[in-house]
Order: structure tokens, then sequence, then C-alpha cells
């Protein structure tokens, strides 16, 4: 169990400790990972940034990802994908709202500056916890791209299963807890309030 986000970032940033000094490019995934980053970031003597991807929620269940998709418009599904409802129209429908999301936010989070490039760094990508591991999957596809010199996934808790699926994504995995008991993300802390954009921006200035 985590008392907060930010207990989880601190508790993160030691189980990364092999890396502080050498200038690691932290990217969370907003909304709630990007306040971790800027801690994780600050202790390893790093930069903050974020890496933006989005879920494909189910139809009439926003919450659950079919899929995701980065900014790129490179997106994949899910096994189940199909097995909710979701039909060919809805898919592109779902992918052009979150896309659209995307942009807004990239306006709203880098305005006064340029995002950090990837290319030739150690990376590592922070989420508060990973569900079906959607969004996490997209995130470390989009940064693959970018080349950078070691890619690191960096959680603080995730069903063994899907821990597994995104181990074979990155160059290591940091999960600090894999239980087999897992409902949802929130489940391991005693508060998880939703993080908002001021936030955000905040710890990106």
């Amino acid at each position: 169990m985590f008392e907060d986000r930010n207990d989880a970032a601190v508790r993160l940033a030691a189980a990364l400790a092999q890396w502080r000094g050498r200038n690691p490019l932290v990217l969370g995934i907003p909304r709630g990972a990007v306040p971790m980053a800027k801690i994780i970031a600050a202790d390893l003597g790093g930069e903050v940034d974020v890496v933006l991807v989005r879920k494909l929620g189910a139809p009439g269940h926003a919450e659950y990802a079919i899929g995701a998709i980065d900014e790129s418009g490179w997106s994949f599904l899910g096994e189940g994908a199909r097995l909710t409802g979701a039909s060919d129209a809805y898919i592109e429908r779902e992918k052009a709202a979150q896309l659209a999301l995307m942009r807004e936010r990239r306006r709203a989070y880098t305005l006064h500056r340029t995002a950090h490039d990837p290319a030739g760094r150690i990376v590592i990508v922070v989420d508060d916890g990973l569900a079906t591991g959607s969004t996490m999957i997209a995130a470390l596809h989009a940064l693959r791209q970018k080349s950078p010199q070691r890619l690191i996934c960096a959680v603080p808790v995730a069903p063994p299963e899907t821990a597994d699926r995104v181990r074979t994504l990155c160059d290591e995995l940091v999960c600090l807890e894999t239980p087999a008991d897992f409902h949802a993300v929130g489940q391991f802390y005693r508060h998880f309030p939703q993080v908002e954009d001021d936030e955000v921006i905040a710890a990106l200035a």
C-alpha cells in the first residue's frame, strides 16, 4: 500500500538509484504520473517531461481500455476489444477524439518550450500503476522509435500478467509490487486524487 503518488515516486526513485547522476530523461504519462516524474527526476538529477498517449475506451465504459494511441496516430487494440462491441466506426471516432485531446495537451503542457529529445538518452517512463498496460505499451512503442540509449519502465504496481507483457517492450522494468489480487490501480493507494492539468503544467514548469 502506498500513501499517495508522492510516496510511490520516492520509492521508485530509490529503486532507480543506479541512474542517479546520469541525467536521465524521466517522462510521466499524464496526468497522474507527471508530478511523480518530477520527484524522480529531481532525485536522480535528470530532466522531466511528458509522453503523450491515450487509452481507447470501450463503448459505454470509457475507463476500460480496449487499446491505446500515441501522438503519431499509431494505435493498437487489445485481444478482447471487439468483445466490448467496439465497431470499426466507433474505434475511428475514439482514435480521432483522443488525438484531438493529445494535441490540446501538447499545446498546454509545452507551450513555452520544446519537448526534450529522447535520442541517445537514458529514458525512464513513469506511470502511477498499470492495469491492462495499454497506455504504457503505446508510450514504449512511441519512444522506441526515437532511439533512446536505454528505455526503462518504472511503475509502483501492476498485475503479474501485465508486468510480463510490458517487460518485453523495454530494456528494463522496475515494478515495486505485482499482486495477484489486482482490481484497479487505486486500490493500492490510501490517497489517490485525480491530478488536474494545472498540476501537470506546474510540474513541467
